[in-house]
């Protein structure tokens, strides 16, 4: 049998114990030659009966033949942890590995790469003739905005952050904010890390001071582990706080919105609402009234700004008076 197809049968048998129950009445032939084939393995029927009784002798499963169909499960107590990864556990691991790397603790990170690349070399060797292995060529996610090239860390930094916020430990860092010139100590509780684009947040309390602040890992010149434990946040929900705009930065308060877009912009804006009560009035002269329940943030800021040949803001008078400034502002960058 040449190497390959060798590869082929060896992985697809692996699969097929896999997919035994632990208990009676088990599976049948046919339910497993249908599973089988959803994973990517075109085998018939006889194929799979023939392998259950070759790996029956080596293995510790056995055949329910007390009722039809017949059944095939694991024996009592015996062990069910094979190593290595199924073609499900190989793709789902493929998909997320870029999106894993920048929030899992180092350590862990390191325990994980040998499956990460069991997951890499198992698609590999099955997409010549699975269809299902070849999935995670066919699939990517891009930034909706535009794509950044991800800031320097000074070595040691996020280890150390990573560290920290595993042992609930305070962490000492030098932070530089943006536009300062030195760096200024900080004693800081952490709360989470927060990956934003390129970006990693650490969200923490400072000193004594309950107020919840985002800082960038990457504007922190040093940063060490100590022994005292962090101040938990009393009610800190990460969820909520991101719910709540904070990693929008800005005030977060909730605003309407009123404007008036262009129909170009209106029909993106129907097919991806601002909001959950978003509402697009009728065009007229080419323009429709937009009305929605928004963040204020800077976020917000930049995407209108972003459209300031589509949109123009009517209310909160706030809001349009700061793009009016930077808009002017802009305007006379320009020379106009």
């Amino acid at each position: 049998m040449p190497k390959a197809d060798s590869q082929q049968t060896l992985t697809r048998q692996w699969e097929m114990l896999k997919l035994l129950p632990p208990r009676a009445p088990g599976i049948t032939a046919a339910e497993l030659t249908g599973k089988l084939g959803d994973l990517g393995y075109g085998v018939t029927k006889r194929t799979v009966e023939r392998d259950l009784n070759d790996l029956s002798r080596l293995f510790s499963f056995t055949c329910n033949d007390k009722g039809m169909p017949y059944g095939w499960h694991w024996v009592e107590g015996a062990s069910l942890n094979i190593p290595g990864v199924s073609l499900g556990d190989a793709l789902s691991l493929r998909l997320v590995e870029d999106q894993l790397r920048p929030l899992l603790p180092s350590a862990l990170l390191r325990a994980l790469e040998p499956r990460l690349q069991q997951a890499r070399d198992k698609l590999a060797e099955l997409a010549p003739s699975n269809a299902q292995a070849r999935w995670a060529r066919k699939v990517r996610t891009v930034p909706a905005s535009l794509p950044l090239l991800p800031p320097q860390v000074m070595p040691g930094v996020l280890d150390a952050i990573q560290e920290a916020l595993l042992g609930d430990r305070q962490v000492q860092v030098h932070y530089q904010r943006a536009g300062e010139t030195e760096a200024t100590l900080y004693t800081l509780h952490p709360l989470a890390l927060v990956q934003r684009g390129p970006v990693s947040y650490l969200v923490a309390t400072a000193f004594d001071y309950p107020d919840i602040r985002t800082y960038a890992v990457h504007r922190m010149r040093s940063a060490e582990v100590l022994e005292q434990a962090a101040q938990a946040s009393a009610g800190f929900d990460l969820d909520a706080h991101i719910a709540s705009g904070a990693l929008q930065f800005g005030a977060g308060q909730t605003i309407r919105l009123k404007a008036r877009v262009d129909v170009a912009l209106a029909q993106i804006l129907r097919e991806t609402p601002l909001s959950e009560d978003q509402t697009l009035g009728q065009a007229r002269k080419g323009f429709c009234a937009l009305t929605a329940t928004v963040q204020d943030t800077w976020q917000l800021r930049w995407w209108l700004l972003s459209h300031a040949n589509q949109a123009v803001v009517l209310s909160p008078g706030a809001l349009r008076a700061d793009l009016l400034l930077r808009i002017a502002e802009a305007a006379e960058l320009y020379g106009v």
